[in-house]
């Protein structure tokens, strides 16, 4: 993708990241699990054992558990916002929850766990620095523990923590917890998971969730709070590659700004600093930037997930769906590419068919060329006839070559997960129908 950094450029980059990390406290984690594992009512834990709720909250919560019979509160209440959720006791779409502790910020999203919503559980989990896949301790490993691990897996998510969850239906047993720590531990080899953990928890009665248990005296590892709030994200970030796909160029009419010229967009990846030798992509054109602004002032760098507003000194032509880039280090254009595909529509995705793809803040349109197979989540077999005969269904994931009527520049997404993804469109309705998950591009 271009001739290697130096020595300096890299020593930049670690200092970076460890700004970063002191800057940015904030960690987004998605939730994963079987129907019923207890993933609302954990949250519903961390809510409240983080203070994070109002009294009005938790007073109607704990009202509608006293008029449902309960004699405790529920506190899947919490998360579960739709009445259609409320009735039937599961987890239908993406809930957000927001809360923080005097460590670090935390923006949660509750997934389904049901086999029928896949598709809500990428959308939650495609921004996600840690994914968290409960399951049940009298249940112990079921296909969707998983098969959300695999999905995860294959969204590269690069913290995973097992939360055996209802250990006092269990007895607090020690045997249970071996059991599944050592199966999830011989299936997760075979996935890509940099990090795991695996934490017994009781998310009704609290144990192990904020604080430490005093009824599993044998588990020496940390609460799952402490460890989402110790987990290190920093490092995750591509702080070398830099990537900065221009949303929209702002051209102020005011009379005070008449000459000011600057490209708004989200760093992608990599540091941005005044002076950088920088190309416009895909026209090639070479600029430096001149200054970077935040809100309204001027800032010394840009790293991800920073939006701002880069000015150039030279006056070369750029808009939207343009990319800036390092000179020595860009990604190559190409209308050639092969991505793993979650599909999220009723009708199938067919050989030949045509859609609009939308890949950072370009749009174009693509063609299926080929689907190589379908890939069975839940055994990783690679079923090569029935995608062919009859492509990929609602929440199937498979591999597949589009050919782009334009140049797209694209990374492989286990390098960098924004400029490697993008999402299928139909030109028709203008629903999303597909996320994919860039291999390569040629």
């Amino acid at each position: 993708m271009g001739t290697p950094h130096t020595a300096a450029e890299d020593a930049t980059a670690v200092t970076t990241a460890q700004n970063v990390g002191r800057n940015m406290d904030l960690l987004r984690f998605a939730t994963a699990g079987s129907v019923d594992d207890g993933k609302s009512t954990l949250i519903g834990r961390l809510l409240l054992d983080s203070k994070s709720i109002f009294e009005d909250q938790l007073e109607a919560v704990e009202a509608t558990s006293v008029s449902k019979g309960y004699d405790y509160t529920d506190l899947a209440l919490l998360t579960d916002g739709l009445r259609s959720e409320r009735e039937q006791g599961i987890t239908i779409d993406v809930a957000y929850r927001y809360f923080a502790t005097p460590s670090r910020k935390f923006i949660i999203a509750d997934t389904p766990g049901h086999v029928q919503y896949t598709r809500n559980m990428v959308t939650g989990a495609s921004t996600a620095d840690l994914g968290l896949v409960l399951v049940d301790a009298r249940q112990g490993l079921t296909e969707q523990s998983r098969r959300h691990a695999v999905i995860l897996s294959l969204l590269r998510v690069p913290h995973l923590v097992l939360a055996v969850n209802k250990m006092d239906l269990v007895d607090f047993d020690q045997a249970t917890y071996d059991r599944i720590h050592a199966e999830f531990t011989s299936f997760a080899t075979k996935l890509n998971i940099p990090d795991l953990q695996v934490i017994p928890i009781s998310a009704l009665q609290g144990d192990n969730v904020v604080n430490r248990s005093e009824h599993m005296p044998w588990y020496q590892g940390p609460s799952l709070m402490h460890h989402l709030e110790n987990v290190h994200v920093a490092s995750d970030r591509d702080l070398v590659d830099a990537r900065f796909p221009v949303q929209f160029v702002i051209r102020p009419k005011s009379d005070d700004f008449h000459d000011y010229r600057g490209y708004g967009g989200m760093v992608a990846s990599g540091i941005l600093k005044p002076g950088d030798e920088v190309v416009v992509l895909p026209s090639g054109m070479t600029s430096t930037i001149a200054g970077i602004d935040l809100f309204d002032r001027e800032i010394a760098e840009a790293f991800p997930p920073m939006s701002v507003t880069v000015r150039l000194t030279d006056d070369v032509d750029v808009s939207r769906g343009d990319m800036i880039a390092r000179v020595n280090n860009a990604p190559v254009p190409s209308q050639d590419i092969d991505a793993m595909v979650c599909w999220m529509t009723n009708e199938p995705l067919r050989k030949g068919q045509k859609l609009a793809i939308k890949h950072t803040t370009r749009t174009a349109r693509a063609l299926v060329k080929d689907i190589q197979y379908r890939l069975d989540v839940n055994t990783l077999h690679r079923d090569t006839e029935s995608a062919v005969a009859g492509g990929l269904g609602l929440n199937e994931i498979g591999r597949v070559q589009l050919r782009t009527t334009v140049p797209l520049l694209v990374d492989p997404y286990a390098k960098n997960r924004t400029t490697g993804s993008f999402i299928l469109i139909d030109e028709a309705t203008g629903v999303t129908v597909g996320a994919g998950m860039i291999n390569s591009a040629s």
